[in-house]
């Protein structure tokens, strides 16, 4: 039974989101954001997110939202002004602020104007998720939906969901924008592609990106490591082979090549193929045609092929251990995927993607990172890239006897390791003053740019600027 004195306007905000709570997170510090928004995402809940007051009511008149959480300092007004708009509109939204500075009037003021409660950084998954649970939950003393009451605890995401959801991280640093724009550009074509990158910076994830974005998605992908084959077997692996076409061919055998068929074919580490291969693999590429090992019948193929290697294939090329033509004919459309060291701002969106992963294959119950673990992990130079970074985690969640990662659970040459990286250090240097303004020359003017070159978040900077009167 509804509450007739409830405003019209707000039972059919609701009504709309009768079975989902609805979350807005207002932050403008994406790394910050892109993490909330997955842990939330985890714990059930609906997400939206935005980077601005500005573009925040936007949504929050089009859209319903059980609870926003908001950063109290955003670039062009305070998350206060959302309060505001919650009340013009008379929702029954709670609005949750949360900031880096601990003042308690800034809290007092808050929660006068109506906030249903303040929170500050660094936050603390537990509390926050403990918040928002206690906010949904008040909302059935003003909207009496027998549904809102049902859903008081989110209903975790399913362990295949999760997979599905979560299988590649896009990454928010500009290194990954990069990245992930030609992506999306070559996706949708059938052109080849070649990526090129460090061992374990997540080559097979990119290719399968590609094929998900592709007209082929709903087709086989099919993974190959090229240098895991013996060269006595390879034509057989990648062709097949009939019954009886050499010694032990006891049965007749699909290749590679035929089971990928009409999908995509991805092969990592393409530059161990030796000579004699790679002269087939150009064949079957060109005409589409392959012939399984003593086979006289050719067997038409229509795949789309994206190879990997950690080599210099160009170099390769020169010094006559590659053939020209394959390179070519692989390399339609190149993808440089990115050193782990080159994009630390995702540093912590993989850590807590892999501490999730690493949760469920442990059966334990992380929620995330000291600050002093966090400060380990940013300094190491990670040359393993994300297949150590994930290997880092899981060994550290199997170790930690607590809910919080400390640095003491991180492998020992993390803890001890010295970075070797420039660092402005801010607040650390009598000369930050001109750490800045060097920031923003390297930035070329660019606020946030300059920020993430700091290592500090934007309204810090903000605030420095202020401080030394520095103006763009």
């Amino acid at each position: 039974m509804i509450n007739l004195s409830v405003p019209t306007k707000l039972i059919n905000k609701f009504v709309k989101n009768t079975f989902v709570h609805h979350i807005l997170i207002v932050e403008d510090d994406l790394a910050f954001c892109k993490m909330l928004e997955t842990f939330l995402k985890k714990k059930g809940y609906q997400v939206t997110t935005s980077s601005s007051s500005e573009e925040a009511i936007k949504k929050i008149n089009s859209e319903s939202f059980q609870v926003i959480l908001a950063d109290v300092r955003l670039p062009e007004k305070e998350g206060t002004i959302l309060l505001e708009t919650v009340k013009e509109l008379q929702l029954a939204t709670k609005v949750i602020l949360m900031t880096g500075y601990a003042e308690v009037s800034k809290a007092v003021e808050v929660m006068k104007m109506g906030a249903f409660d303040y929170i500050s950084k660094p936050i603390n998954p537990e509390q926050m998720l403990d918040l928002i649970q206690k906010a949904v939950g008040s909302l059935s003393e003003n909207v009496s939906l027998k549904s809102i009451e049902d859903q008081e605890k989110p209903v975790p995401e399913t362990k295949e969901e999760l997979e599905v959801n979560s299988s590649y991280v896009a990454g928010v640093s500009d290194a990954s924008k990069k990245l992930n724009d030609y992506i999306k550009l070559v996706g949708p074509t059938d052109m080849s592609v070649l990526i090129i990158g460090e061992s374990g910076t997540g080559k097979e994830y990119v290719a399968k990106n590609i094929h998900e974005k592709s007209r082929r998605k709903d087709e086989v992908f099919i993974a190959v490591d090229c240098g895991a084959i013996p060269k006595e077997i390879a034509s057989s692996e990648f062709f097949g082979h009939v019954k009886g076409s050499f010694t032990g061919a006891i049965n007749d055998k699909i290749g590679h090549f035929e089971a990928a068929n009409n999908g995509t074919l991805f092969l990592d580490e393409i530059g161990n193929l030796s000579y004699d291969l790679q002269v087939q693999l150009l064949r079957a590429l060109q005409e589409r045609k392959i012939k399984p090992v003593g086979s006289s019948k050719e067997i038409e193929v229509d795949i789309r092929v994206i190879a990997a290697t950690n080599e210099d294939l160009k170099k390769a090329v020169e010094l006559g251990d590659f053939r020209q033509d394959l390179y070519h004919r692989l390399n339609e459309f190149s993808i440089q995927v990115p050193a782990l060291k080159h994009r630390k701002e995702d540093l912590l969106l993989f850590a807590n993607y892999f501490l999730d992963k690493a949760n469920r294959q442990l059966q334990k119950e992380s929620v995330g990172f000291s600050e002093e673990a966090l400060e380990a992990l940013k300094n190491y130079d990670w040359p393993g890239n994300l297949r150590e970074l994930q290997n880092s985690v899981k060994r550290s969640v199997l170790l930690s006897e607590t809910k919080v990662i400390e640095k003491k659970d991180l492998p020992e040459n993390i803890v001890n390791h010295t970075s070797t990286t420039t660092s402005y250090k801010l607040f650390k240097n009598q000369n930050e003053e001109q750490f800045i303004l060097d920031a923003l020359e390297e930035a070329g003017g660019n606020k946030s740019k300059a920020a993430r070159i700091l290592d500090v978040d934007r309204k810090t900077l903000y605030n420095k600027l202020k401080q030394y009167n520095i103006k763009l």
